[in-house]
């Protein structure tokens, strides 16, 4: 419990909701009819959800000292299998079923080949993106496939009390997720890993069976990611997510999440995933070149890497 309050109180974590806020305040003050409006706040809020899925479970396998480049093409075969599953079934949730145990699937294969195969996980997910790329345009013949009008009609365009049904359904997941992380076995066995996987070995973790399942966490909800894109979008983006990985591992490190392991929280990368997300959506209100964001954005994840560095080292000392 004292651990989670102070993984809660970590400085980086505060600064970084401190740059969030300075972001939101700074766009308020230079286009308050624009920006700081609620249609534009629920747009911005709406656009990062499904990205904020993908970037939590991202955030389970950063602290376990790992990495997974595959959830973008996971995200694409998953709303694939979707499509074809109620395409063929008429039912909304057997595709769901679908998505996310294609996702699930995947997942779990990326942990068996990094924990049984001893193969470094940069690797396999390098590799198991292209295989689940390469299999959605085999199976859709390179074509964008569209959902069923019921999905998008509904689940994606849906409301309660005015916030669409898809940013609920995102913020429930990533709050339990959060608790998760913080307040359980699971949580202390992930970050345990991250910081000694060998120590936590000899403490009684079943470090091999603990990995898998948090990789298939990963791959599980970029199934249903790709699930709730089909039905946003009401198409299956073939193409439309070759950045996903790389902007999720943004998110993350941005959150304060360390590369090397054994640190983190989801609260930050909550924060990682609004800071790009306000950036884009401002400058294109100030009618800034989107260039500048890319370039900001990567100056600002150079910057929270050197930083994890500096904590780490000074950790060591």
């Amino acid at each position: 419990m004292n651990g989670a309050r102070a993984r809660l109180r970590d400085p980086q974590v505060v600064w970084i909701a401190l740059v969030l806020l300075a972001l939101l305040a700074a766009f308020s003050a230079l286009r308050p009819g624009s920006f700081a409006t609620p249609f534009n706040l629920l747009t911005l809020v709406s656009d990062a959800a499904i990205l904020l899925l993908l970037a939590t479970g991202m955030t389970f396998v950063i602290i376990t000292a790992g990495i997974d480049l595959s959830v973008g093409g996971v995200l694409v075969f998953s709303a694939v299998a979707a499509t074809e599953a109620m395409d063929a079934t008429g039912s909304l949730l057997l595709g769901a079923g679908a998505a996310v145990l294609s996702g699930l699937a995947w997942g779990v294969l990326n942990g068996v080949l990094v924990a049984r195969g001893r193969i470094p996980a940069l690797i396999v997910t390098l590799g198991t993106l292209g295989m689940s790329l390469g299999a959605a345009l085999l199976l859709t013949g390179g074509v964008d496939l569209r959902a069923p009008s019921e999905l998008n009609l509904g689940l994606g365009l849906d409301r309660w009390l005015g916030v669409p049904q898809i940013v609920w359904i995102c913020a429930v997941i990533v709050a339990v997720l959060g608790v998760a992380l913080a307040r359980t076995r699971f949580g202390r066995h992930t970050y345990a890993i991250g910081s000694n996987a060998e120590a936590a070995r000899r403490s009684g973790v079943a470090v091999n069976r603990h990995l898998i399942k948090v990789y298939g966490l990963a791959g599980l909800l970029a199934g249903f990611a790709g699930y709730l894109s089909l039905a946003k979008y009401g198409i299956t983006g073939v193409s439309a997510h070759s950045t996903d990985n790389l902007q999720a591992i943004a998110a993350v490190v941005i959150g304060g999440t360390s590369l090397f392991g054994g640190v983190g929280t989801v609260l930050g990368t909550v924060i990682g995933v609004f800071i790009p997300a306000v950036l884009q959506n401002g400058f294109q209100i100030l009618g800034v070149k989107p260039f500048w964001q890319q370039v900001v954005v990567g100056a600002v994840l150079v910057a929270a890497v050197y930083v994890d560095q500096r904590q780490r080292s000074r950790r060591e000392q």
